[in-house]
């Protein structure tokens, strides 16, 4: 059992929040829907998290310090959501869940299909 999981028990959380900013990703895959929809699936794969209808991805902004792709996908257990900003070719990715999941596993997952240099991660139990 994972420290995490074994913190998340001790306080009898409702859901888990992982804020994942994801830095000098492929910027080829974060300005490709197909690919931002494949990611979603995957990932959602990947924390065991079931989808609930279609993935939304849409490009907006008309400043280009925040042009890119926007994406929400609601899962059973709550949603995930995510920017993927085109000027730095960050990304900043939440997922929220009832439903446990490993926050680490799925940083790495995520810098991993995204080819990101570096990753920085924080979570917040919910009660």
């Amino acid at each position: 059992m994972d420290k995490v999981f074994s913190e998340y028990k001790k306080n009898k959380s409702w859901g888990l929040i992982t804020n994942i900013d994801l830095h000098s990703c492929d910027p080829n895959f974060i300005r490709d829907a197909k690919k931002i929809e494949s990611f979603v699936i995957a990932l959602c794969k990947f924390i065991k998290a079931k989808r609930f209808r279609e993935c939304i991805i849409v490009h907006f902004g008309k400043r280009k310090a925040v042009q890119g792709f926007s994406m929400v996908q609601l899962i059973e257990s709550s949603l995930i959501s995510g920017h993927f900003a085109n000027a730095t070719n960050n990304v900043y990715l939440d997922i929220f869940s009832c439903k446990y999941y490993e926050p680490e596993s799925a940083a790495k997952f995520c810098q991993k299909f995204f080819r990101a240099e570096t990753y920085t991660l924080h979570y917040t139990f919910r009660k």
